[in-house]
């Protein structure tokens, strides 16, 4: 629950600080005594929910670095870094987009892939993976990265947080008028503390609300990196047989901004619904499913 908690937090940080910077500078009056401007609202939606997603995106790659504490390799040091660079560089090539960066960080078995652009991504993996994996499954990890970056997916994510996030704000706001309005306010009266108070509650519960559908979403993502691997690597065997070996793992820990990022985690019960990760026994049917390429 605390990881939910915190992954919502990070996305509702981001709309509440751009909401009271337009209050502030006096640019989100769609609001007033004389009702709701629907029009005004509704730009003023689109530019916090989009404006939050696309900084969230531009600054992805510098944010994961830090975040990971990831090393990315400029000259390889030994050979597995010599062969990382180059099994990158052949699946880049395969699924024409330019050559990510790749990088290591410490931690359990995990990996992840991010960047605002399909030619200048990042790709890194944990060295808990690079040591319990052989190199086969290792390539499959990478081309399920690879497939994340030629499938657009981190563009399509922020543009489905966006979506969410400008729905969010403008109903939030349509219910904060009518609850002041009911319970709070004189007529007559400009939106006071009781407005203020309800915008900012409802934009907990319909973010909560709205994280269900974006991680609908990445779940489905996650099914078309796994297939887009088994391509790449002409046969799904090698991603099933990395699936089958990350399933008998603890989910690598990745920070919460990055959770939707790995190639694993997967939560149960109601925790499900806002799981990035289908669970990895449906990945793997998904992928026995698949013809040998």
């Amino acid at each position: 629950m605390k990881r939910i908690v915190l992954f919502l937090a990070t996305n509702l940080a981001v709309v509440l600080v751009l909401s009271l910077v337009m209050n502030v500078l006096g640019l989100g009056r769609a609001v007033s005594a004389q009702g709701i401007d629907f029009a005004s609202l509704a730009v003023m939606s689109l530019v916090i929910g989009f404006t939050g997603s696309f900084i969230s995106l531009l600054i992805s790659k510098p944010m994961a670095k830090w975040s990971t504490g990831a090393r990315v390799i400029e000259q390889p040091a030994n050979s597995t870094e010599q062969w990382l660079v180059d099994t990158v560089r052949r699946l880049a090539e395969r699924a024409g987009i330019g050559m990510p960066e790749v990088a290591v960080y410490d931690g359990e078995p995990n990996a992840f892939a991010t960047g605002a652009f399909k030619n200048s991504a990042l790709v890194a993996v944990s060295t808990g993976l690079l040591q319990s994996m052989n190199q086969d499954e290792v390539e499959a990890v990478l081309g399920h990265e690879v497939a994340h970056i030629a499938n657009g997916d981190m563009v399509t994510l922020t543009l489905i947080q966006g979506v969410v996030n400008t729905f969010v704000v403008f109903f939030a706001r349509v219910v904060g008028f009518f609850v002041d309005k009911l319970l709070f306010r004189k007529e007559g009266d400009a939106p006071g503390i009781g407005y203020f108070l309800t915008v900012m509650v409802c934009e907990v519960l319909f973010g909560l609300l709205a994280s269900i559908i974006v991680a609908w979403f990445s779940r489905q993502r996650e099914f078309r990196a796994d297939a887009g691997a088994a391509k790449l690597m002409g046969s799904p065997v090698p991603m099933q047989h990395a699936l089958a070996r990350l399933g008998g793992f603890a989910p690598g820990a990745l920070p919460k901004a990055m959770s939707a990022s790995g190639i694993s985690g997967s939560g149960g019960g109601w925790g499900a619904l806002f799981s990035t990760h289908p669970p990895m026994e449906q990945r793997i049917a998904a992928l026995q499913s698949l013809p040998n390429q």
